[in-house]
């Protein structure tokens, strides 16, 4: 008995001198702080799509953050935060931001201690910058006005607007002239059309001909802008002298254009060849010309409209062609229907997106803008026709209304009046809203090209 209450009187006592020694030492083993390892976008990034544009920052470890302080974050010019999250158990800082201007460096702040480690130690600080997409560059090599004046348009996308308006048919113009007894200004921009293409020229007595390139000169002498579209007029049928450029009750398939031996074939390689050298002219006189051909196509009421597909091989075959000819004096313009993307021949065929309003509301002339900006957001947008809608006797919105609730056109270009009409497409109060805006663009304002 002695024995063992000898051997447990010697545990207690090591026990106790144990538990009571000063020299015993407690940590807990110091976990660094967590380090940025990567981002996306990567700093100094380029090329970001402008908008919502969402950052993800990676560290090395899992990290913490609380959403309430995303007001604490910053980023420069006029972006802003819309929120700023750590998903569940994770290593990545996910910051959605609004960049909304173009060729724009926006740069994040995260100011030190936002973000912890597992132990709360502190992140550093961090700074993250990048830059938002800007527009392309022209399709083709131009010719130094054309540069020029591509320059120009870059420049002026989104800070301001130019005033353009439609000739009446084909080789005039009449309406620039209206617009300018009305208002006092010449609009910035004539817009002409080879809707007469197979009767120019055509032998003695014909009543045009676009060889006669007079008025597009003087237009441009003047200081204006030119613009050119072509209301393709086809026969309806095989050797038939009745010509359309409608979809409704013509004979002429385009699928068919691209296939030697075809009456569409044929028609199609004359009208380019026709076509080209009467834009050499103008090439030849150093003349710039804005081209948006076989516009509106998605909305099917033209021959070039029956099929993406062939309605894409036959812009890329004008492309081409045009450019074997030596006409780097075009700026492409596609115009959009909206929800069309099919019908996009491609970034590398298309400088400049149009949208053909008639009728809309201002809110809707912005949610138009809005879709189409979003879509192709590398290219400007621009209001290439627009009015009332005469079915309906429906207005159009003011320039000013739809300027202001943001629909940042590169020009708008009002269609033509003709007799008759139960209501102008737009009318002297449109223009004199529009015409007075610091914002829009007159003849006498443009730079010179040349």
């Amino acid at each position: 008995m002695n024995k063992i209450y000898i051997g447990l009187l010697w545990v207690a006592m090591l026990f106790a001198t144990v538990s009571c020694s000063t020299e015993v030492e407690h940590e807990i083993t110091q976990v660094a702080s967590p380090v940025l390892v990567s981002s996306t976008p990567a700093s100094e990034a380029s090329g970001v799509e402008l908008g919502e544009v969402t950052i993800s920052l990676t560290y090395d470890k899992n990290v913490f953050f609380a959403s309430k302080n995303k007001d604490l974050l910053s980023i420069s010019n006029d972006g802003s935060i819309i929120s700023a999250d750590v998903i569940g158990s994770s290593p990545t800082l996910v910051v959605v931001a609004n960049c909304p201007s173009r060729s724009t460096t926006y740069t994040l702040s995260i100011p030190e201690g936002l973000v912890t480690g597992p132990n709360e130690m502190p992140a550093p600080a961090v700074e993250l910058s990048f830059t938002t997409q800007g527009v392309d560059a022209a399709v083709n090599t131009l010719t130094a006005e054309a540069q020029k004046v591509y320059d120009f348009l870059v420049e002026t996308y989104e800070q301001k607007t130019i005033s353009g308006t439609m000739a009446q048919v084909n080789w005039n113009t009449d309406e620039a002239v209206q617009v300018n007894t009305w208002t006092g200004k010449y609009p910035a921009l004539n817009c002409f059309d080879y809707i007469h293409l197979y009767a120019s020229n055509t032998g003695e007595g014909s009543w045009i001909d676009y060889g006669d390139i007079t008025p597009v000169q003087e237009w441009w002498d003047n200081g204006g802008l030119v613009a050119a579209m072509w209301h393709w007029n086809v026969p309806k049928s095989e050797g038939s002298n009745e010509m359309s450029f409608n979809m409704e009750g013509n004979n002429f398939n385009i699928d068919n254009a691209f296939t030697e031996g075809t009456w569409e074939y044929n028609v199609v390689n004359e009208d380019l060849a026709k076509v080209a050298g009467y834009l050499k002219l103008l090439k030849d006189a150093n003349i710039p010309v804005i081209w948006r051909p076989l516009h509106e196509a998605s909305g099917g009421w033209f021959w070039w409209g029956k099929n993406a597909d062939s309605f894409k091989k036959l812009w890329i075959k004008m492309f081409d062609y045009f450019k074997a000819q030596g006409l780097n004096n075009l700026i492409w313009v596609w115009t959009a229907e909206t929800g069309d993307a099919d019908w996009y021949p491609g970034d590398q065929y298309v400088d400049i997106v149009g949208r053909d309003l008639y009728g809309k509301t201002a809110a809707e002339c912005v949610s138009q803008y809005q879709a189409i900006a979003e879509e192709y957001n590398n290219k400007m947008v621009t209001l290439s026709e627009c009015g009332a809608y005469l079915d309906t006797n429906t207005i159009l919105g003011t320039l000013s209304e739809q300027w202001n609730a943001g629909a940042r056109w590169l020009w708008f270009m009002p269609w033509y009046d003709s007799d008759g009409q139960s209501i102008p497409y737009v009318g002297e109060a449109w223009w004199q809203d529009a015409m007075s805006q610091d914002y829009v663009i007159t003849r006498d304002q443009l730079p010179s090209f040349k």
